[in-house]
């Protein structure tokens, strides 16, 4: 028996885990992610990277720095907004990957390396712990609900009981763990996920980065929402953890498996480490603050009205109020 944390990441990033081979993303994948539905997504972060180096927060030479990149479009996507709106940065620019898998890093070389041929140097590093940098603008999309998490909850005689795994069977016992009786009691969790795996990404980025401007995009929300959110995903087919008859084992390492990030705690792991600039937003106010309309403006004068058209088409869908522009959520932090 085992807990369900051990279970999450045995599962995610374990012998032959889902993530440890290449997946595919979008409509011949397990789902779809922001990065799938524009290249405009990648334009407006290159926007706000472009501001904060005009602004004087970055140097022109920081290190443009992704975690967690699957195939590299994110990066990509940036790098090529970057060169139609100021080309003369893509001189002084540095990029690098954390990327712990090394099959995944041959496929981002692979894809960079076709995209830019020589233009691009990139620099991988296998984990956070590798890095060592002056200044960075760090980019993490959709990696917060691939963290390690327990599974919690109250029962009717008040006892918070925590998750654990047996034989892909879910059971729950007595919590006896200080951290996560505490941590439950600070946000008011009596159902749900307890992802305290942040705390050493956050501050480890913190001790190994003396400037940064840290920008995550994640499903989820500010608040917990009392009610379990852990689910797994194959072929864009969504299957809640405790549904009635629902196979772990067969899914086990074969699909994707994911919660809501709880964006309190994430903030507040950054203010533990003295850090007070963090700002929390929707995708759809955050894609907007960082000039994504005003992208869409010059690519109006520069092509086709079918071509443009069907770029807006696809930026709506990123910022859908009542789709992915609500329900994805933004953390911008600079230190």
């Amino acid at each position: 028996m085992i807990k369900f944390s051990e279970y999450f990441n045995d599962w995610l990033y374990g012998n032959d885990g889902y993530y440890a081979t290449y997946k595919e993303i979008g409509k011949d994948g397990d789902f779809y992610t922001s990065v799938s539905t524009s290249p405009f997504f990648g334009g407006a972060i290159a926007k706000k990277i472009i501001k904060s180096i005009e602004d004087g927060f970055l140097p022109s030479n920081t290190t443009i720095l992704e975690i967690g990149a699957h195939h590299g479009y994110l990066l990509a996507d940036v790098i090529q907004f970057i060169y139609t709106l100021k080309p003369k940065l893509l001189e002084t620019l540095n990029f690098s990957i954390v990327e712990r898998f090394p099959n995944l890093q041959k496929k981002q070389e692979e894809y960079i390396k076709e995209s830019f041929g020589d233009i691009i140097n990139l620099k991988h590093y296998n984990d956070l712990q590798d890095v060592k940098l002056e200044n960075a603008f760090v980019l993490a999309n959709e990696i917060f609900d691939a963290f390690s998490c327990e599974l919690v909850y109250t029962n009717d005689k008040d006892i918070l009981q925590q998750a654990f795994v047996e034989n892909h069977k879910i059971k729950f016992h007595d919590c006896i763990d200080e951290k996560i009786i505490k941590h439950c009691q600070k946000y008011q969790i009596t159902k749900g996920e307890v992802g305290l795996s942040y705390e050493e990404f956050v501050n480890t980025l913190c001790k190994n980065i003396t400037s940064f401007e840290f920008l995550t995009f994640d499903y989820g929300d500010r608040y917990p929402r009392n009610d379990f959110s852990a689910r797994i995903y194959e072929k864009h087919a969504v299957y809640p953890i405790f549904e009635e008859d629902l196979d772990l084992e067969k899914l086990y390492k074969k699909s994707d498996i994911t919660y809501d990030v709880h964006f309190n705690h994430l903030s507040d792991c950054f203010k533990n480490n003295d850090i007070q600039d963090v700002i929390f937003n929707t995708q759809l106010k955050a894609l907007v603050e960082f000039g994504i309309i005003e992208l869409l403006e010059i690519l109006k004068a520069n092509v086709d009205e079918s071509t443009y058209l069907r770029q807006t088409q696809n930026v709506k869908t990123l910022l859908e109020p009542t789709g992915m522009g609500d329900r994805f959520k933004v953390i911008n932090v600079r230190k």
